[in-house]
């Protein structure tokens, strides 16, 4: 038998807080004593995982990301042989080991810093759990950051799209039913947790938008929910959270500083963490929660752990200027459920500059830290290009498809457009968008039938709607035409594209993005036809298009140099090549966000590139990069994991 949980304390299978609550005994589930202590076990930590043998147990613990937390209760004998191997998984906050006979464990736990006691009676080892669970500091819990302009480049795509998602998720248009949609999702979460389900009760009682940031503050399902929430980057629970976060940020814009101020934060972290702090000073970062603060060092301070040996002390130091931010930060030491700590709390996605890193005398890595303007960071003009895209104003979910697509998160957008197309009467025009949305997402999972069917569909809703030559039908066209092209049919792949750039140029002349992307597509299909003149010639005036109309770091100007770096490969011209991948593995990945599967083709393509010159080790070293990528955002039987995977195995 594998993890489980009885039907007294039945939780979701999906952990929607960052702390859990692990329990490890032969007997966990045989007694009624045992299920009434999972209980109130559950009021403490709502997620709560039993097993029964330590292997099961021992592979959930290591599955568990790093950024989440779990407190592990044990059984003696099974604890001796486990907790030596676990002990140091930054995913383990505390050991308690629960036994009938002390003495006979007092000497191997001694060895181990995270076990907080050995305990014969259970309602003391509740009792301590409780205590420990309220003594839990604010610095113990990983805050979510982005660096832009690290030395390795690899972040600056998930700082763009996070603040586009922000942006996107905080317009998106409201309706009665939000907040009922929430409540309906925290009951389930919730179930069996008594405790939990009245403040849940409570809230959707007692809930108006001038107490948000009270509710925030307290120690409920809200303030550990939208924090695993925006960490993870739960689409789905972030969505629901939107009406709440929308009424922070008004609050912190109601109460907003009007004086420059000095704030400090405390906070626990990994070396590597601190490490990578420290080679970004200069750099821009993006926090992707709300940042929760101090006026008063001395507060700050009290939420560091010197006895951890596996994280650093860390104190955050930020001058913070209310004129140079369009992001909201408050006092809102009146209006938390806290009002004891001289809070200070910033709106999610506020920017900083890295100004100083250094570790003071007393072992403390002090991170000084500057708030910034919008307009600072040099991604601005791609920000501001891709925010552009996507339009102002108020949004529907039709924008938050885009949004989630455009992140490569293809799942979730399909789930948001269909879901629309629910919503939507019948002479809608979004309907047609949200086929044009499906039939690109069915693309992108190589399901080219369907996306085909989609695309048509999609076409005609357009044509009985506007004039055959109206630019908005040139997206339909070309999107048709990679659909051919993915098939194999190459000649209709060229008379779709063809057809689009006839629309486009006798709308907006022969130099325009959206021509460039003609050209793009029609020199694919020479490409494919080994005509690799005529592809170098129609790529090479993609890519001047291009870079006269979009931001040097736009990720259709990495596709340019990625389909030019195809053609030079195919000539053999193996370091033309190479130049043109490694100029689109840089603007991929100031563009777009780490697990994008263009990225995952580019270092592919560069592994091709290497195993072509036979340098072998560098080519696998590639290849695993890409397999990373693909894995974590594709199928396992998609063409491109079993490829990966082949060129993998040749080469190992």
């Amino acid at each position: 038998m594998g993890g489980t949980t009885s039907n007294a304390t039945k939780t979701t299978d999906e952990n929607l807080e960052s702390l859990s609550l692990i329990w490890l005994d032969a007997d966990v589930n045989n007694s009624r004593e045992n299920i009434d202590v999972q209980k109130r076990l559950r009021s403490i930590i709502n997620y709560l995982k039993t097993f029964q043998h330590p292997v099961e147990c021992e592979k959930y613990i290591r599955s568990v990301p790093d950024g989440d937390r779990m407190l592990f209760i044990v059984s003696g004998g099974l604890g001796r042989d486990l907790v030596p191997r676990i002990h140091k998984l930054r995913q383990i906050l505390s050991i308690y080991v629960f036994c009938f006979d002390r003495k006979k464990h007092e000497e191997w736990s001694q060895n181990f810093t995270k076990i907080k006691g050995l305990f014969t009676d259970k309602q003391q080892l509740v009792a301590q759990i409780q205590s420990d669970r309220e003594r839990r500091k604010k610095g113990d819990e990983p805050i979510l950051f982005t660096v832009q302009g690290q030395s390795t480049s690899e972040l600056n795509g998930q700082f763009v799209h996070s603040q586009i998602f922000i942006d996107v998720l905080l317009r998106i248009k409201s309706t009665p039913t939000d907040k009922d949609e929430f409540i309906s999702r925290c009951n389930t979460i919730y179930k069996g947790n008594d405790s939990e389900l009245k403040i849940v009760k409570e809230f959707n009682r007692k809930y108006s938008p001038d107490k948000a940031i009270w509710w925030y503050t307290r120690e409920s399902f809200l303030y550990r929910m939208l924090n695993k929430a925006l960490r993870v980057q739960n689409t789905d629970v972030l969505f629901l959270f939107r009406f709440f976060i929308v009424d922070l940020r008004q609050q912190l814009n109601d109460h907003r500083c009007a004086a420059l101020c000095r704030l400090y934060r405390g906070q626990m972290m990994s070396k590597d963490e601190v490490k990578t702090l420290r080679n970004s000073i200069g750099q821009f970062i993006s926090i992707n929660s709300f940042f929760s603060t101090s006026t008063d060092r001395f507060v700050a301070l009290r939420f560091l752990d010197s006895t951890s040996d596996d994280l650093e002390q860390v104190l955050f130091e930020m001058d913070a200027d209310p004129s140079v931010t369009t992001k909201p930060f408050a006092d809102i030491t009146k209006l938390s459920y806290f009002q004891n700590e001289k809070e200070i709390l910033v709106m999610l996605g506020s920017i900083f500059r890295i100004i100083d890193v250094h570790h003071d005398d007393n072992q403390v890595w002090i991170i000084k830290m500057t708030l910034c303007s919008d307009d600072d960071h040099h991604l601005k003009a791609i920000f501001e290009h891709m925010k552009n895209e996507h339009g102002g104003g108020e949004k529907n979910l039709l924008s938050f498809g885009n949004v989630l697509a455009d992140m490569g998160k293809f799942d979730e957008a399909e789930k948001y457009y269909l879901r629309l197309l629910n919503h939507l009467s019948p002479d809608d025009p979004d309907i047609a968008r949200c086929y044009h949305g499906l039939g690109n997402i069915t693309d992108e999972k190589g399901d080219y039938d369907s996306s085909l069917e989609w695309h048509k569909k999609s076409l005609d809703l357009r044509l009985k709607a506007l004039k055959s030559d109206h630019p908005h039908l040139a997206p339909s066209y070309i999107s048709i035409g990679c659909d051919y092209f993915n098939k194999g049919d190459y000649q209709q792949a060229l008379k779709s594209y063809n057809t689009a750039f006839e629309i486009i140029k006798k709308a907006f002349g022969e130099s325009h993005p959206d021509i460039a992307m003609c050209l793009n597509n029609i020199g694919c299909v020479y490409e494919r036809q080994k005509n690799y003149s005529k592809a170098l010639e129609y790529h090479q005036q993609a890519l001047d298009i291009r870079l006269e109309y979009l931001p040097e770091h736009h990720p259709e100007v990495g596709q340019s140099h990625h389909n030019l770096g195809n053609i030079y490969r195919c000539q053999g011209q193996y370091d033309l090549a190479l130049k043109h991948y490694n100029d689109s593995l840089t603007i991929k990945t100031k563009s777009l966000p780490l697990e994008h599967r263009d990225i995952a083709l580019t270092l592919e393509n560069i592994g091709n590139i290497y195993k072509d010159k036979e340098e072998y080790q560098e080519a696998l070293k590639y290849y695993k990069k890409a397999a990373n990528i693909y894995c974590s955002s594709l199928p396992p039987t998609h063409p491109s994991v079993l490829q990966i995977e082949e060129y993998i195995r040749y080469l190992s």
